[in-house]
């Protein structure tokens, strides 16, 4: 660790991932004041019931979570930066079918605003660079998590967005003795009972590796 040398016979790995940023500068402010980068989490708290909510993103997860905020909001933007969906047609399909999501075409977050909580989202069209102001409760993020992996590169085997590589449903590593559990090897659900359950998982199966080599004593 930073601080001391640990010997030991196994490693469950559950360092997380961080949701990616914009670096606005107002958004370490109004972060969870209006700000999530989890809409399944937090878009039916009261905060933002029947309020006008904003998603960024363009891909399956802003869309999904778009047509989910559609059962508490009054309103939903999705502020995409490009002239075109990324997400599947299916999903594509669910955004334009219904009236309750505006999708803004090429067009990008510049800040947030508002006082102890969002009141409005400011936006520029890339295209003409004209400014807008949106007026929203809650912002979601849905562009993306960074798995916090770096310290492993070259150790245990990661595929290409950073997420360690596991067997299929289990939690061992390209390493034996190395688990890994949560969001750190989980780029689809990112919930915290997949976690937990994934944790419980990881450590039935360190258990029994230890005991199956004899370096454990019951």
């Amino acid at each position: 660790t930073s601080e001391e040398i640990i010997s030991t016979q196994s490693v469950i790995i559950a360092t997380g991932a961080c949701a990616k940023k914009l670096g606005l500068q107002n958004e370490t402010k109004f972060w969870s004041k209006g700000i999530s980068a989890c809409a399944i989490c937090d878009g039916s708290t009261p905060q933002f019931r029947n309020e006008e909510l904003a998603v960024v993103g363009g891909g399956d997860s802003a869309c999904e979570e778009a047509v989910y905020l559609t059962k508490y909001g009054s309103h939903v933007h999705l502020l995409v930066r490009s002239d075109k969906l990324k997400a599947s047609k299916t999903m594509a399909a669910r955004v334009f079918e219904n009236p309750l999501i505006t999708v803004h075409w090429e067009t990008e977050l510049i800040d947030i605003e508002g006082n102890e909580w969002i009141e409005s989202l400011k936006i520029q069209k890339r295209n003409s660079k004209v400014e807008e102001q949106i007026q929203a409760k809650g912002l979601f993020y849905a562009i993306g998590h960074t798995p916090n992996t770096d310290f492993l590169r070259g150790q245990l085997s990661i595929d290409s967005k950073g997420y360690i590589i596991t067997s299929p449903g289990r939690p061992e590593t390209s390493i034996e003795g190395v688990f890994a559990a949560g969001d750190v090897a989980d780029q689809e659900w990112r919930q915290g009972v997949t976690a937990a359950g994934s944790g419980c998982k990881a450590s039935l199966a360190a258990e029994r590796w230890l005991t199956q080599n004899n370096l454990i004593s019951l």
